[in-house]
This record gives structure tokens, sequence and C-alpha cells, in this order.
């Protein structure tokens, strides 16, 4: 693979051999996914794992955005 790009390669590279962060599967209102723990029942969203295709267009679900399971996970 060939990368022309005027950023300096440290930038590009930067965190690659870093460990990536732990991640667990939940389940909140029947939509699975894969999630960073932040807190006791709160995680940021890492991806959509098992969902409706309607679900993708779901700002709320969108990688990045922080969701409370709590007692919902399964």
């Amino acid at each position: 693979m060939t990368l022309h790009t005027i950023i300096p390669m440290e930038l590009v590279f930067q965190g690659f051999d870093s460990d990536p962060e732990p991640t667990h599967e939940v389940k909140v209102n029947g939509i699975k996914m894969e999630v960073v723990p932040l807190a006791p029942g709160m995680g940021r969203i890492v991806r959509l794992l098992d969902c409706s295709l309607n679900d993708y267009l779901n700002p709320e679900l969108s990688p990045g955005c922080i969701i409370h399971y709590g007692s919902l996970n399964g």
C-alpha cells in the first residue's frame, strides 16, 4: 500500500503500536453493539454488530456516541 500525504509520518502512525482499548459487547433495545466502557453502565460505541439497516442511519447509534446500557445489556 502506498500512502501519499503531507502529514508527518509520526502523526499518521500515532498510536499504531499501542494496545487497543478493551471493549465489551452489549445489547441495548435489541441492538448488539461493541462499546468501550467509560463508567459503570456507560460506554462509547465502537461499532454496531447486530441490528437492522435503518439503525445505521440513527445518529444516536453512530460510533463515538455515548450510550447508557446499565441493566439493559444482555
